[in-house]
């Protein structure tokens, strides 16, 4: 086999290989196409929106959490004895 008919040989497999990415590309980018139709034009997120805690919340939650851990320990350390 000579260099120009490998060198062929290779074009023809890398043409093949380029034909089937293409084609995947295009399914890809119909799939976009499809699922952006879907989609809220001020491209909101489909779905809930994320809950903002305040700071004082988060403390108060904290405070009531150590408290009700505090009265558990000290139940079971009063039943151990």
């Amino acid at each position: 086999m000579d260099i120009l008919a490998a060198l062929r040989q290779e074009e023809a497999k890398f043409q093949k290989q380029a034909d089937v990415a293409k084609q995947q590309l295009d399914t890809v980018r119909a799939a976009i196409k499809i699922l952006g139709r879907g989609v809220a034009s001020n491209s909101e997120p489909i779905g809930k929106k994320k809950r903002v805690m305040s700071a004082a919340a988060r403390a108060k939650i904290s405070k009531a959490t150590k408290e009700r851990w505090a009265k558990f320990r000290a139940a079971k350390a009063k039943g151990k004895r």
